[in-house]
């Protein structure tokens, strides 16, 4: 009698979990599906410009975290590539050296697009452009300015940058810049404009005349606010995430998400640890970084800073990065075994903040970014080759495809639709 009671339990326990697992492989199936038929646009991808050259360019699976290889096996379309400068003095010198670095990113997405791989990624300025390239079976590459300070004080820059086919910018970055506060001034207090300058007014105005989006995800609180004051256009954050979940100042208040729902705009949901979970961050970060520099050690290899690295030669920085990369591989295991007793942040808690916002201010005005290669990757979505796994956060969670398709890019192309039918009506009226 005991032996056909286990043989029962076993076989329910088993027809248990065989209807699991296909309800389990129906909703992958379902999600998988979907990717394929959305848009999928990720509005911030860092990049270095020593990966852009001949010998050594995106058609090549290289270590960083987007390539074209990358998009393929993730099926992302869209890569916003981002014309990065860092905040330096706020004089003739310091505009002149941010504009050539400016300068030699543009014209690094020029090569990527044009030269090295014409027939595999094609440069989008518009939606319908989006679109087209899309279903030719290419990816897309569209460019945004992080931060205003390269175009010093010259205002024809602006347009200058559009021309190029820049079509989001911010203001600032960390540190306050020519045109606008930064939100590092919360942790000292020190403001230098106390919102936007006079030149980042007629900068704002500019981009609306242009067509070219706002982005408030680096500018203070109170640039923020002037800037859905004087603007005709919607606001855009092109990654950033909800402060009620993570109180951390590169993250919108409910006070700035209003501002961006009420100007017609939308927050970009970014997959970057520190501003999705502080806390469980750190608390993981902290261990990983001991198996690090542990097995840093037995390589002789040593762990550089973020300012050590941009002081290297091309040729040094790729030959650290494979070192690093190598690093990586080494301590694997050790770094698998430390995630289940101490989780990073994962692709759970990410979509936890596209529900807040998506409760707050509507769907509409919600989507997705990584700010891969500058910081960003979460557990699940390290790098555009796991893209998919944020789709299946999403079916899990009930969203239809129609949702899905809004959050992975419709609703930033209806917002570029709206800025450029503002710019439209602005030149009209001169």
């Amino acid at each position: 009698m005991k032996i056909f009671k286990g043989l029962l339990l076993s076989l329910i326990a088993t027809t248990a979990m065989t209807a699991q697992q296909a309800e389990d492989k129906g909703l992958i199936q379902k999600a998988r599906d979907i990717h394929n038929r959305v848009i999928t646009i990720d509005t911030h991808v860092d990049f270095n410009v020593a990966n852009f050259t001949q010998e050594t360019n995106y058609t090549q699976d290289l270590p960083n975290q987007v390539t074209l290889p990358k998009m393929d096996q993730g099926g992302l379309d869209v890569a916003w590539l981002i014309v990065y400068t860092g905040q330096d003095e706020l004089n003739e010198e310091g505009y002149a050296a941010a504009y050539d670095n400016a300068m030699a990113k543009f014209n690094a997405i020029d090569r990527l697009v044009n030269q090295y791989a014409p027939d595999q990624i094609g440069l989008a300025t518009t939606s319908d452009e989006v679109r087209r390239l899309v279903g030719q079976g290419k990816k897309v590459a569209m460019i945004g300015v992080e931060n205003g300070y390269p175009i010093g004080k010259d205002l024809p820059n602006v347009e200058k940058f559009y021309n190029l086919g820049a079509r989001y910018m911010s203001l600032a970055h960390q540190g306050h810049s020519q045109l606008s506060d930064s939100n590092t001034g919360e942790s000292d207090g020190v403001w230098l404009h106390n919102g936007l300058s006079e030149l980042g007014v007629e900068v704002i105005k500019e981009m609306n005349r242009l067509g070219m989006m706002i982005d408030v995800s680096h500018p203070s609180k109170e640039s923020i606010r002037q800037m859905a004051e004087i603007s005709q256009a919607p606001l855009i954050a092109s990654h950033s995430s909800a402060r009620a979940l993570c109180d951390h100042s590169r993250n919108l208040d409910d006070e700035q998400l209003e501002l961006i729902k009420q100007s017609g705009g939308v927050v970009q949901t970014v997959a970057f640890a520190s501003y999705v979970d502080t806390e469980k961050h750190q608390a993981y970060n902290a261990q990983a970084q001991k198996i690090y520099a542990q097995v840093a050690e037995e390589m002789d290899f040593e762990i550089l800073r973020w300012g050590q690295i941009s002081q290297l030669s091309n040729k040094d920085q790729e030959a650290y990065f494979n070192r690093y990369a190598q690093m990586q591989e080494n301590a694997a295991p050790q770094i698998e075994a430390l995630k289940k007793e101490v989780p990073p942040v994962d692709v759970s808690d990410f979509v936890d903040h596209i529900d807040y916002m998506v409760e707050k201010i509507g769907i509409e005005h919600v989507g997705i970014s990584s700010d891969f290669d500058g910081g960003g990757g979460i557990e699940g979505w390290q790098d555009a080759s796991e893209t998919f796994s944020v789709t299946l956060e999403l079916v899990k969670r009930g969203y239809s495809e129609k949702e899905i398709e809004m959050l992975w890019g419709e609703n930033l192309l209806r917002v570029m639709d709206e800025v450029e039918a503002v710019a439209q009506r602005i030149q009209n009226q001169n």
